[in-house]
């Protein structure tokens, strides 16, 4: 049922194939084209962090946009990551303890590698701020923190809430994620859906959210990631990664795209989001993924839309 998104190439041969499901959505919501089975359930993992944080807002979580991103963010790790989420932690009395989630080293490349040997701390995982958000949301709420991370909070309901509400389905499992947040399942045309209607949406929460992920992608994600150049290059563009190879994006009018790569892979990314752009007839900087013969660059990463 999935089709083929991308290829491997070495020395002119395909060496190997990512597949997967794919929908585009034109500015009316309507199915531009789609690969492979767009109504297949995912867990779409952190690219709905947008919508989480605007089930936080919409519970009384107040923060200025550069938290506001951070909240909705899958970030690298660096000092103006765990700094940040300590600010979101600080406005509620709390610090780094209060903080449930999994620990982790860094997730940028060099943030990682200046860690060193270094512990992994819940601070550093990349889901930090989402988790801060959640702690603050619970104190203004006066909700109880122990347990923030049980499906049945209330927090957790506004989130599931949320999600089903802009997607236009229902959740269709439970799960949780790597972080140790729930993680609902709904199909890749629900997320489709769901980041489509937060895009073209005239709640002022909705919007909120948007604007903040998109004037600061660099909390959002962090240097030298794909979604923060991306996000600086094209005006109005939102771009979220998730684990697992799914990943989605939205004009400010409306366009959007989802992706579901089957094995997983990050690596045909940034090839498919130019692909998914040139679809939507937006031209950005290539993002090519060379392939190495020794030193040399013998083959790349091509999508196949």
């Amino acid at each position: 049922m999935t089709e083929i998104l991308a290829e491997v190439t070495r020395s002119g041969v395909v060496e190997s194939r990512h597949s997967g499901h794919l929908v585009l959505l034109n500015s009316d919501g309507s199915v531009l084209l789609s690969r492979g089975n767009p109504e297949w359930p995912i867990f779409p993992r952190s690219t709905v962090k947008a919508i989480q944080a605007s089930a936080m807002v919409r519970n009384g979580l107040v923060l200025e946009p550069r938290l506001l991103a951070l909240v909705a963010a899958s970030h690298s790790g660096g000092k103006i990551h765990q700094e940040g989420a300590l600010e979101i932690l600080a406005s509620a009395n709390l610090d780094a303890s209060a903080l449930q989630n999994a620990t982790d080293k860094p997730l940028g490349d060099d943030e990682r590698r200046a860690w060193g040997s270094q512990s992994a701390t819940s601070l550093a995982h990349n889901c930090s701020g989402k988790h801060a958000g959640m702690l603050a949301t619970c104190d203004v709420n006066n909700w109880p923190t122990n347990n923030y991370l049980d499906p049945s909070h209330p927090l957790q309901v506004a989130c599931r809430a949320e999600l089903e509400s802009l997607a236009e389905e229902k959740v269709s499992l439970v799960s949780v994620d790597g972080c140790g947040a729930p993680l609902f399942m709904i199909s890749l045309s629900g997320l489709a859906r769901a980041i489509h209607n937060i895009t073209v949406s005239s709640d002022v929460i909705h919007r909120g959210v948007m604007q903040a992920c998109r004037d600061y992608p660099e909390m959002m994600a962090g240097e030298g990631r794909l979604p923060t150049s991306m996000m600086r290059e094209v005006p109005g563009l939102f771009i979220k990664e998730g684990a697992e190879g799914v990943e989605v994006g939205s004009l400010a009018d409306g366009r959007t795209f989802a992706f579901k790569i089957d094995d997983g892979s990050w690596r045909a990314f940034g090839p498919l989001v130019v692909a998914a752009l040139a679809k939507f007839g937006v031209s950005v900087s290539p993002q090519e993924v060379p392939i190495y013969g020794g030193k040399a660059v013998i083959g790349s990463i091509r999508a196949i839309l």
